[in-house]
Protein backbone atom coordinates (compact mmCIF):
# COMPACT_ATOMS: atom_id res chain seq x y z
CA UNK A 1 0.00 0.00 0.00
CA UNK A 2 2.39 2.59 -1.25
CA UNK A 3 1.94 6.31 -1.29
CA UNK A 4 0.39 8.98 0.90
CA UNK A 5 -3.32 9.68 1.19
CA UNK A 6 -2.72 13.44 0.89
CA UNK A 7 -1.54 13.03 -2.68
CA UNK A 8 -3.28 11.80 -5.80
CA UNK A 9 -3.83 8.03 -5.98
CA UNK A 10 -1.58 7.69 -9.03
CA UNK A 11 1.39 9.57 -7.57
CA UNK A 12 2.39 6.44 -5.66
CA UNK A 13 3.35 4.83 -8.99
CA UNK A 14 5.70 7.63 -10.10
CA UNK A 15 9.25 6.43 -10.74
CA UNK A 16 11.84 8.83 -9.35
CA UNK A 17 15.64 8.66 -8.94
CA UNK A 18 16.99 8.02 -5.45
CA UNK A 19 20.72 7.83 -6.15
CA UNK A 20 21.92 9.98 -9.03
CA UNK A 21 24.60 8.34 -11.17
CA UNK A 22 26.37 9.72 -14.24
CA UNK A 23 24.89 9.07 -17.65
CA UNK A 24 26.66 6.26 -19.51
CA UNK A 25 26.48 6.12 -23.33
CA UNK A 26 23.43 8.36 -23.20
CA UNK A 27 21.64 6.09 -20.70
CA UNK A 28 20.60 7.33 -17.27
CA UNK A 29 21.97 4.74 -14.83
CA UNK A 30 20.56 6.38 -11.68
CA UNK A 31 19.01 4.04 -9.10
CA UNK A 32 15.27 4.69 -8.97
CA UNK A 33 12.74 3.79 -6.30
CA UNK A 34 11.57 0.97 -8.57
CA UNK A 35 15.06 -0.52 -8.88
CA UNK A 36 15.71 -0.10 -5.16
CA UNK A 37 12.60 -2.01 -4.12
CA UNK A 38 13.30 -4.77 -6.65
CA UNK A 39 16.77 -5.16 -5.15
CA UNK A 40 15.17 -5.14 -1.71
CA UNK A 41 12.80 -7.89 -2.85
CA UNK A 42 15.75 -10.05 -3.92
CA UNK A 43 17.55 -9.39 -0.63
CA UNK A 44 14.48 -10.21 1.49
CA UNK A 45 13.89 -13.42 -0.48
CA UNK A 46 17.46 -14.57 0.10
CA UNK A 47 17.41 -13.70 3.80
CA UNK A 48 14.06 -15.43 4.40
CA UNK A 49 15.13 -18.70 2.76
CA UNK A 50 18.61 -18.68 4.26
CA UNK A 51 17.05 -18.21 7.70
CA UNK A 52 14.35 -20.82 7.03
CA UNK A 53 16.75 -23.54 5.87
CA UNK A 54 19.77 -22.85 8.07
CA UNK A 55 19.10 -25.83 10.39
CA UNK A 56 17.12 -28.25 8.18
CA UNK A 57 15.58 -30.11 11.10
CA UNK A 58 13.84 -33.45 10.65
CA UNK A 59 10.82 -31.93 12.37
CA UNK A 60 10.64 -28.55 10.66
CA UNK A 61 9.77 -25.34 12.42
CA UNK A 62 7.42 -22.71 11.06
CA UNK A 63 9.91 -21.02 8.78
CA UNK A 64 11.27 -24.30 7.40
CA UNK A 65 7.73 -25.59 6.87
CA UNK A 66 6.84 -22.42 4.97
CA UNK A 67 9.92 -22.80 2.76
CA UNK A 68 9.18 -26.48 2.07
CA UNK A 69 5.50 -25.82 1.32
CA UNK A 70 6.44 -23.03 -1.08
CA UNK A 71 9.00 -25.28 -2.77
CA UNK A 72 6.50 -28.12 -3.17
CA UNK A 73 3.80 -25.72 -4.37
CA UNK A 74 5.93 -24.32 -7.20
CA UNK A 75 7.29 -27.80 -7.97
CA UNK A 76 3.71 -28.96 -8.49
CA UNK A 77 2.97 -26.00 -10.79
CA UNK A 78 5.98 -26.77 -12.96
CA UNK A 79 5.36 -30.52 -13.13
CA UNK A 80 1.64 -30.12 -13.86
CA UNK A 81 2.04 -27.52 -16.62
CA UNK A 82 5.44 -28.33 -18.13
CA UNK A 83 5.73 -32.04 -17.38
CA UNK A 84 8.73 -33.96 -16.05
CA UNK A 85 10.97 -32.40 -18.68
CA UNK A 86 10.05 -28.96 -17.37
CA UNK A 87 11.55 -29.73 -13.95
CA UNK A 88 14.95 -29.13 -15.54
CA UNK A 89 14.05 -25.43 -15.48
CA UNK A 90 12.58 -25.51 -11.96
CA UNK A 91 15.33 -23.41 -10.28
CA UNK A 92 14.65 -20.50 -12.65
CA UNK A 93 10.86 -20.76 -12.33
CA UNK A 94 11.08 -21.06 -8.54
CA UNK A 95 13.27 -17.95 -8.39
CA UNK A 96 10.82 -16.14 -10.67
CA UNK A 97 7.87 -17.03 -8.43
CA UNK A 98 9.67 -15.88 -5.29
CA UNK A 99 10.79 -12.63 -6.88
CA UNK A 100 7.27 -11.69 -7.98
CA UNK A 101 5.80 -12.80 -4.65
CA UNK A 102 8.16 -10.88 -2.37
CA UNK A 103 8.20 -7.74 -4.52
CA UNK A 104 4.39 -7.80 -4.42
CA UNK A 105 4.48 -8.15 -0.63
CA UNK A 106 6.98 -5.33 -0.19
CA UNK A 107 4.77 -3.11 -2.32
CA UNK A 108 2.03 -3.54 0.30
CA UNK A 109 4.11 -1.87 3.02
CA UNK A 110 2.97 1.74 3.66
CA UNK A 111 5.21 4.41 2.08
CA UNK A 112 6.94 1.75 -0.05
CA UNK A 113 6.91 1.39 -3.83
CA UNK A 114 5.33 -1.39 -5.89
CA UNK A 115 7.60 -2.18 -8.86
CA UNK A 116 5.17 -4.81 -10.14
CA UNK A 117 2.60 -2.07 -10.72
CA UNK A 118 4.86 -0.72 -13.47
CA UNK A 119 3.96 -2.13 -16.88
CA UNK A 120 7.55 -1.77 -18.09
CA UNK A 121 8.78 -4.02 -15.26
CA UNK A 122 6.26 -6.72 -16.10
CA UNK A 123 6.87 -6.33 -19.82
CA UNK A 124 10.59 -6.69 -19.23
CA UNK A 125 10.08 -9.87 -17.23
CA UNK A 126 7.56 -11.23 -19.73
CA UNK A 127 9.82 -10.41 -22.69
CA UNK A 128 12.82 -12.08 -21.05
CA UNK A 129 10.87 -15.26 -20.24
CA UNK A 130 9.30 -15.23 -23.72
CA UNK A 131 12.72 -14.95 -25.38
CA UNK A 132 14.18 -17.77 -23.27
CA UNK A 133 11.24 -20.09 -23.97
CA UNK A 134 11.38 -19.29 -27.70
CA UNK A 135 15.09 -20.15 -27.80
CA UNK A 136 14.39 -23.39 -25.92
CA UNK A 137 11.66 -24.27 -28.44
CA UNK A 138 13.96 -23.56 -31.40
CA UNK A 139 16.70 -25.73 -29.91
CA UNK A 140 14.40 -28.57 -28.85
CA UNK A 141 12.15 -28.67 -31.91
CA UNK A 142 14.32 -27.11 -34.59
CA UNK A 143 13.15 -24.21 -36.79
CA UNK A 144 10.86 -26.42 -38.91
CA UNK A 145 9.29 -28.11 -35.92
CA UNK A 146 8.83 -24.77 -34.17
CA UNK A 147 7.10 -22.97 -37.04
CA UNK A 148 4.89 -25.91 -38.04
CA UNK A 149 2.91 -25.38 -34.83
CA UNK A 150 1.60 -22.14 -36.31
CA UNK A 151 -0.14 -24.06 -39.11
CA UNK A 152 -2.43 -26.88 -37.85
CA UNK A 153 -2.18 -30.18 -39.70
CA UNK A 154 -4.78 -30.75 -42.43
CA UNK A 155 -5.42 -27.04 -42.97
CA UNK A 156 -6.28 -26.12 -46.59
CA UNK A 157 -3.29 -24.62 -48.38
CA UNK A 158 -5.11 -21.44 -49.38
CA UNK A 159 -5.85 -20.46 -45.77
CA UNK A 160 -2.48 -21.52 -44.32
CA UNK A 161 -0.78 -18.09 -44.72
CA UNK A 162 -3.67 -16.33 -42.95
CA UNK A 163 -3.66 -18.86 -40.11
CA UNK A 164 0.11 -18.62 -39.81
CA UNK A 165 -0.13 -14.83 -39.47
CA UNK A 166 -2.91 -15.05 -36.86
CA UNK A 167 -1.04 -17.64 -34.80
CA UNK A 168 2.19 -15.66 -35.03
CA UNK A 169 0.50 -12.49 -33.77
CA UNK A 170 -1.07 -14.49 -30.95
CA UNK A 171 2.32 -15.95 -30.04
CA UNK A 172 4.11 -12.59 -30.11
CA UNK A 173 1.44 -11.05 -27.87
CA UNK A 174 2.33 -13.36 -24.95
CA UNK A 175 4.84 -11.05 -23.23
CA UNK A 176 2.35 -8.17 -23.47
CA UNK A 177 -0.38 -10.36 -22.01
CA UNK A 178 1.87 -11.36 -19.11
CA UNK A 179 2.97 -7.81 -18.41
CA UNK A 180 -0.25 -5.85 -18.78
CA UNK A 181 -2.46 -8.39 -17.01
CA UNK A 182 -0.42 -8.49 -13.81
CA UNK A 183 0.53 -4.81 -13.71
CA UNK A 184 -3.13 -3.82 -14.12
CA UNK A 185 -4.23 -6.01 -11.20
CA UNK A 186 -1.60 -4.62 -8.84
CA UNK A 187 -2.22 -1.01 -9.90
CA UNK A 188 -6.01 -1.28 -9.50
CA UNK A 189 -5.75 -2.69 -5.98
CA UNK A 190 -3.22 -0.14 -4.74
CA UNK A 191 -5.22 2.72 -6.24
CA UNK A 192 -8.46 1.58 -4.59
CA UNK A 193 -6.78 1.26 -1.19
CA UNK A 194 -5.32 4.74 -1.56
CA UNK A 195 -8.72 6.23 -2.46
CA UNK A 196 -10.51 4.50 0.45
CA UNK A 197 -7.79 5.60 2.89
CA UNK A 198 -8.39 9.23 1.89
CA UNK A 199 -11.95 9.01 3.29
CA UNK A 200 -10.95 7.82 6.77
CA UNK A 201 -9.80 11.13 8.33
CA UNK A 202 -12.52 13.44 6.89
CA UNK A 203 -15.32 11.13 8.10
CA UNK A 204 -14.03 11.11 11.71
CA UNK A 205 -16.17 8.65 13.72
CA UNK A 206 -18.05 7.63 10.62
CA UNK A 207 -14.72 6.52 9.16
CA UNK A 208 -15.18 3.13 10.81
CA UNK A 209 -16.80 1.82 7.63
CA UNK A 210 -13.93 2.92 5.35
CA UNK A 211 -11.47 1.48 7.89
CA UNK A 212 -13.28 -1.87 7.88
CA UNK A 213 -13.34 -1.90 4.10
CA UNK A 214 -9.67 -0.84 4.03
CA UNK A 215 -8.71 -3.79 6.24
CA UNK A 216 -10.68 -6.12 3.99
CA UNK A 217 -9.10 -4.70 0.83
CA UNK A 218 -5.60 -4.94 2.32
CA UNK A 219 -6.14 -8.61 3.12
CA UNK A 220 -7.57 -9.13 -0.35
CA UNK A 221 -4.54 -7.40 -1.89
CA UNK A 222 -2.22 -9.85 -0.11
CA UNK A 223 -4.27 -12.65 -1.66
CA UNK A 224 -3.96 -10.96 -5.07
CA UNK A 225 -0.19 -10.63 -4.56
CA UNK A 226 0.06 -14.40 -4.10
CA UNK A 227 -2.39 -15.08 -6.92
CA UNK A 228 -0.48 -12.91 -9.39
CA UNK A 229 2.79 -14.67 -8.59
CA UNK A 230 1.01 -17.99 -9.15
CA UNK A 231 -0.61 -16.89 -12.43
CA UNK A 232 2.61 -15.44 -13.82
CA UNK A 233 4.56 -18.62 -12.99
CA UNK A 234 1.80 -20.92 -14.24
CA UNK A 235 1.59 -19.13 -17.60
CA UNK A 236 5.36 -19.32 -17.97
CA UNK A 237 5.19 -23.06 -17.25
CA UNK A 238 2.40 -23.53 -19.80
CA UNK A 239 4.44 -21.75 -22.48
CA UNK A 240 7.48 -23.79 -21.52
CA UNK A 241 5.43 -26.99 -21.74
CA UNK A 242 4.43 -26.11 -25.29
CA UNK A 243 8.06 -25.47 -26.17
CA UNK A 244 9.24 -28.89 -25.00
CA UNK A 245 6.07 -30.95 -25.52
CA UNK A 246 7.63 -33.11 -28.23
CA UNK A 247 10.31 -34.13 -25.79
CA UNK A 248 8.14 -35.24 -22.82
Amino acid sequence: MAGNASHGPLEQFAVSPIIQLPTTFGIDTSITNSALFMLLGVLVTILVFVFATRRRATIPGRMQSMAEITYQFVHGIVEENAGKAGLKYFPFLFSLFLFVLFVNFIGMVPKSFAPTSQIIVRLGMGAFVFLCITLIALVKQGPIGFFKHFVPAGLPLWIAPVMFLIEMVSYLSRPFSLGIRLAANMTAGHTLIHVIAAFVAPLALFGILPIAFLVFMTGFEFFVAILQAYVFTMLCCMYLGEAIEEHH
